[in-house]
């Protein structure tokens, strides 16, 4: 029970901790975040926030982790909507406690990038390495790995520079230009993957929280092999 327990406070503590990556990224204004970038450029266009965009694209890609899984995507994953909830609200959080932050040159930016990058990077790990569930954002990342037997940051990559795609496409459908995106998006497109293959190899902390797996898949039912997250 009280590895249980701990697998879930570290479920949790990636959950706030990715949420404040894509905050810092988005707050760096160089172009916000892969995962980030779809709901943003939509939230330029339509009264709704970063986070509520952000939750009804999770929506999708639980339902895309239905389709790929089929019989392996076990009852207990729809609790990703209770997820989807908390990493949306607390996205909107983290953008609001950064409020103060207005970098007025370009060292500046490109600094809180990469720290917001390497943060993105450590939430998605802690998030990954206890099994049981996961943001939907990774999750639907996660369920592409499992079929397709690739490395988790390797499909990380692709993944997210295909939503880059679609974010440029609906930002010149609305404006006619790049708008919401940047220099800091391909970069972080590029990066964030490799950084979390660097994270699991090199940081014991993600042994140490994926040793807390008393029994394969006890609680997740779902994703059964233990490279995908090392």
């Amino acid at each position: 029970m009280k590895n249980n327990l701990l697998r879930y406070f570290w479920f949790v503590a990636g959950i706030l901790i990715n949420s404040f990556g894509v905050a810092l990224i988005t707050k760096a204004a160089l172009g916000t975040s892969p995962i980030s970038s779809l709901p943003y450029v939509l939230s330029l266009q339509f009264p709704m926030t970063l986070g509520q965009f952000t939750f009804i694209l999770n929506m999708v890609f639980i339902l895309l982790e239905v389709i790929l899984l089929k019989k392996d995507f076990h009852a207990i994953q729809y609790l990703q909507i209770a997820v989807n909830v908390l990493f949306s609200f607390c996205i909107d959080v983290s953008m609001n406690l950064l409020f103060f932050f207005e970098p007025v040159n370009l060292a500046v930016q490109f600094a809180a990038l990469i720290v917001g990058c390497t943060i993105l990077a450590l939430g998605i790990s802690i998030e990954v390495a206890p099994d049981v569930l996961v943001v939907p954002g990774e999750g639907v990342v996660k369920a592409i790995s499992q079929v397709s037997r690739r490395r988790f940051g390797t499909v990380k990559v692709i993944f997210d520079t295909t939503l880059v795609i679609g974010a440029a496409f609906l930002s010149f459908l609305f404006f006619h230009r790049l708008s919401g995106l940047g220099i800091g998006t391909i970069l972080s497109a590029c990066i964030v993957g490799r950084f979390v293959n660097l994270i699991n190899r090199h940081l014991p902390l993600i042994s140490q929280i994926a040793s807390l797996r008393q029994k394969p898949n006890s609680f997740s039912g779902t994703y059964k092999k233990k490279e995908q997250v090392s």
